[in-house]
């Protein structure tokens, strides 16, 4: 397996098509490639290959993202869309494993959420849960606040006093996502 790190205008577009139809999220089937390096010019895609240089798993770290608690912005990493081609072979973990320790030599403080149905495959990556956590995220949804369908925050790397801050978010102290 190969381990590959790309910004999005260094992907081809080849593996453009690849993690779109790896994410199966419809209202992306028809991006034009200069579109999605567009879409996605803030974020690293993390990918593992198969001898065949094949995409076995992807997921795509955000650089653009900023949460509001407590009147202070807080920038992180977000780690989303992990995806694999094929289930249950183990391509996902060891990509999160990957980048876990890719963000850590860099020192990226970087979270990710989940469902909470996702806990025991992330428990058996090693990732820290800060479990019912994301619902204390409010994202904007037109003109209204909405609270997050995730449940979990995922800890992939953090400082203490990130950790700490995000730990403490409660239904009275909620953090925003600002876009």
């Amino acid at each position: 397996m190969a381990y590959t790190i790309k910004k999005a205008e260094e992907l081809t577009d080849y593996e453009i098509q690849k993690i779109i139809e790896l994410w199966e999220h419809e209202e992306w089937n028809n991006l034009k490639p200069n579109d999605f390096k567009n879409l996605f010019k803030d974020s690293e895609f993390h990918m593992l290959s198969d001898a065949k240089e094949e995409i076995a798993s992807v997921l795509r770290l955000n650089f653009d993202f900023v949460l509001k608690i407590a009147d202070i912005l807080y920038s992180f990493i977000e780690m989303g869309g992990l995806v694999s081609s094929q289930k249950r072979l183990g391509f996902g973990s060891k990509l999160v494993q990957l980048v876990a320790e890719n963000v850590t030599q860099r020192n990226l403080e970087t979270i990710g959420f989940c469902f909470s149905d996702l806990r025991p495959f992330y428990e058996k990556c090693s990732v820290e849960i800060l479990a019912d956590m994301a619902k204390n995220i409010k994202e904007k949804e037109g003109s209204e606040w909405v609270i997050s369908e995730d449940d979990d925050i995922l800890v992939i790397h953090l400082s203490e006093e990130k950790k700490n801050l995000l730990s403490q978010l409660t239904l009275e102290n909620y953090a925003y996502l600002i876009q």
